[in-house]
């Protein structure tokens, strides 16, 4: 196989995964239909599974329990979800879809 044939596959291929792992995160965009699917309980890898890395923690050690508050961000538009001892005890979305 000549060396241009040979780099022009592997170009070829590269755009490909470019463009498969694109899709992939296009795939974690917040909408109501995922948030929809955290429900209390949960703990904090299975609601990451769904909607991905939070924005920001805030996570705070009491004696008696653990509280830890993820915020994800999207624009204007946001969703709070708030954990006691690793599992979701409320959840807000101001997302309008």
């Amino acid at each position: 196989m000549k060396r241009g044939a040979r780099f022009s596959r592997l170009a070829a291929l590269g755009v490909a995964l470019s463009l498969a792992l694109a899709g992939c995160h296009a795939g974690l965009r917040l909408t109501k239909a995922n948030v929809d699917e955290v429900s209390d309980g949960m703990t904090t890898k299975q609601v990451e599974s769904i909607l991905g890395p939070p924005t920001t923690i805030d996570s705070k050690d009491f004696v008696v329990l653990k509280k830890t508050t993820y915020v994800y961000d999207q624009g204007k538009e946001s969703v709070t979800i708030i954990f006691k001892d690793d599992k979701v005890q409320s959840k807000v979305s101001t997302l309008s879809e």
